[in-house]
């Protein structure tokens, strides 16, 4: 069960709230429509539910709140959007991603994809696909983790009947196992043809809330469609019959042979049509819509009271045994025309007692403790609310929703295995490491037939003049992708905008770019021995004697742009980001270390190894203080402690960026 109480959405300047102490329930088993115009509300209630707006008001998924849960994507299936993935990625590709993320074994990406029927697209491209694949791709998502409840967004938006009714019967399907459907539209006609029940906004408030039965009879103008050749002729006789009876009747001609008769039946239409001889080829009454200005009727009061005492009882019933309901009291005594109690409100309101009231002819949802207000009476805002808080009486009234906080997305319950589906199902990694090892012995090549390059920096096709050798940038380029592609096609987080900056998630992108980084590295220097051996022979194809020290230089300076790439990419959110901060160590921090290296030494570390030995009182097992001591030789290159330097401060800025994401 899903029970939103009192959504109220932060005023916009000086515009009221786009939300304003909208309360209701969608009930296990059954397929509930939030139906409102365009700017009436509807996404702004779905993301205040979901917790992705600033606001009031709180809501409570089978008893617990969504930042309660642990697993929120494992209890609440969402579709707010597109998909946000990247173009070249497959279908499965980005369900695989996914599953790492929400934490499911990843066969279910084959079951989900037979669910939606996605089984012959499943190789295709995610920029390829149309409005109806993507809205399936998008309800695969939603439902990877086996969820209990499915809130979406418009989700028949922009697609055809058959999309749409197939869509639909997805969606009754899920609610048919004991799940919780809600969704939005704008379409009266298919909340009242899809849904059980049928919430409605006007305005930024709850206007009604009924069976879509009681919905389609109080709220939508039945009609009867009428198809014949000879359209026109039908129409003037009906509009010319309706004025001479002085009846209101209005016909409305479609596309092609087609009337739309509002205020009529197929029987008076047709004898209208035999006495004048017209052959009509199609007559049966259908679902109009809600009109120009559809109001609720007097016999519907009842229904389109809005539900805040009532769940707020049942929210906290949970903590306390007894519940006072005064509140409650009071406005069945002032509305005692449209209180009443219904077999739904009393199990939404579980250890509560309420007084009784009469009883009407309609279904009621539940009773407003702040008074009942429809269409025609709109209901007291934030600022009235606040002041009738303060009144002498306020202590009768229930207090104010609770704040509602955007908080951080969660990191991938599985991040290595998201990062490597990640990294590994798109082709940039690819384009970028074949483009670096042809560049690199390219240049290799050419640096030998030049000259006067030392064998080290033909190994990695460093020119002196060049600030770092490809190997170094493609590793950094490749790091940095790691959070930009986050960022620019947030699957994590794509609701939120914002890409979660967790410690897991951050070990994962630095465990798999430090891979990335050590094949690159090894693949370059492979690739330009061999190309130096097959065009100059044997003179350039040799092993330098040195080759442990230089092969530990090589990787770390790799790993190192790999790392600084990736931190930050993650600190500044771009990937362009991320690559200056690789190129800004050797043209920026180098010179700087340099210079200050350069400068008058009184002191020497001389004796470093020896005195690592006294730290410990003991020998360091399989030469270790040999192997420490290269290290900080490493070091103390200006190369090596500008990197060093760099990754220091990106480190220390992202924790800080993440700490204080946590303190906000």
């Amino acid at each position: 069960m899903i029970q939103a109480i009192g959504l109220t959405s932060n005023p916009r300047k000086e515009l009221p709230p786009a939300v304003d102490d909208v309360s209701f329930e969608a009930r296990p088993g059954r397929v509930t429509a939030l139906l409102g115009a365009p700017g009436a509300g509807k996404t702004t209630t779905l993301r205040l539910m979901l917790e992705l707006q600033r606001g009031r008001g709180i809501t409570y998924f089978r008893g617990r709140p969504l930042h309660r849960i642990a697993h929120p994507s494992r209890e609440v299936g969402v579709l707010l959007s597109e998909v946000p993935g990247h173009p070249a990625r497959t279908i499965r590709g980005q369900l695989g991603m996914v599953c790492a993320a929400v934490g499911v074994p990843i066969r279910r990406v084959d079951e989900v994809i037979e669910v939606v029927g996605l089984v012959s697209l499943c190789d295709e491209r995610l920029g390829t696909l149309s409005r109806g694949m993507d809205r399936r791709l998008g309800l695969a998502c939603a439902l990877l983790s086996d969820p209990h409840a499915l809130v979406l967004d418009d989700p028949a938006g922009g697609l055809s009947v058959t999309e749409g009714r197939w869509l639909h019967g997805i969606l009754r399907a899920h609610a048919a196992h004991g799940g919780t459907v809600l969704f939005s539209t704008d379409d009266p006609k298919e909340a009242a043809r899809t849904a059980d029940r049928v919430i409605t906004l006007e305005g930024g408030r709850l206007v009604a809330d009924q069976e879509a039965a009681d919905f389609a009879r109080t709220r939508l103008r039945p009609r009867v469609a009428v198809r014949s050749p000879h359209a026109a002729r039908l129409g003037a006789l009906l509009a010319k019959e309706a004025r001479a009876a002085q009846r209101s009747v209005e016909v409305v001609r479609e596309d092609g042979n087609r009337l739309s008769v509002y205020g009529s039946t197929c029987a008076d239409i047709g004898e209208t049509a035999f006495r004048h001889g017209i052959l009509v080829h199609q007559l049966a009454d259908e679902t109009g819509d809600m009109g120009p200005h559809a109001t609720l009727p007097a016999e519907g009061l009842a229904s389109a009271t809005v539900v805040t005492s009532a769940l707020l009882t049942s929210a906290s019933a949970t903590s306390t045994s007894a519940t006072s309901t005064s509140a409650t009291s009071t406005s069945a005594t002032s509305t005692s025309a449209t209180s009443t109690s219904t077999d739904d409100a009393d199990a939404s309101t579980e250890g509560a007692s309420t007084e009784d009231a009469p009883t009407t002819d309609e279904p009621v949802t539940a009773v407003a403790a702040t008074g009942a207000h429809t269409a025609d009476e709109p209901g007291p805002t934030a600022e009235s609310r606040t002041r009738a808080a303060a009144s002498p009486g306020a202590r009768d009234l229930p207090q104010l929703p609770p704040p509602i906080a955007v908080r951080q997305a969660l990191s991938p319950l599985r991040p290595l295995r998201y990062e490597m589906r990640r990294a590994t199902g798109v082709g940039t990694g690819y384009i970028t490491a074949i483009t670096v090892l042809v560049s690199s012995a390219l240049l290799s090549v050419l640096l030998a037939r030049i000259g006067h390059t030392p064998q080290p920096r033909l190994l990695a096709a460093w020119p002196r003049d060049c600030p770092l050798p490809p190997a170094a940038l493609g590793a950094g380029l490749l790091g940095a992708l790691a959070f930009g592609e986050e960022f620019r096609h947030p699957a994590l987080a794509a609701d939120r905008g914002t890409v979660p900056r967790r410690l897991g998630l951050l070990a994962a992108k630095l465990l798999v770019a430090s891979v990335t980084a050590l094949a690159l590295a090894v693949l370059t220097v492979g690739c330009d021995l061999e190309m130096l051996y097959l065009v100059y022979g044997r003179d350039l194809a040799g092993v330098p004697a040195d080759w442990l020290s230089l092969s530990a230089s090589w990787i770390g300076l790799t790993v190192g742009c790999a790392w600084a790439g990736v931190l930050a990419a993650g600190i500044f959110r771009s990937t362009t980001a991320g690559l200056a901060a690789v190129l800004a160590v050797p043209v920026v921090v180098v010179p700087l270390v340099q210079k200050t290296l350069a400068g008058p030494s009184v002191r020497k570390a001389a004796g470093f190894s020896e005195r690592l030995r006294e730290l410990l009182l003991m020998q360091w097992p399989f030469g270790g203080a040999r192997y420490i001591a290269a290290g900080a030789r490493l070091v103390a290159q200006p190369v090596g402690g500008a990197l060093m330097l760099s990754l220091t401060a990106l480190l220390c800025a992202y924790l800080l960026t993440t700490l204080r994401s946590r303190v906000r």
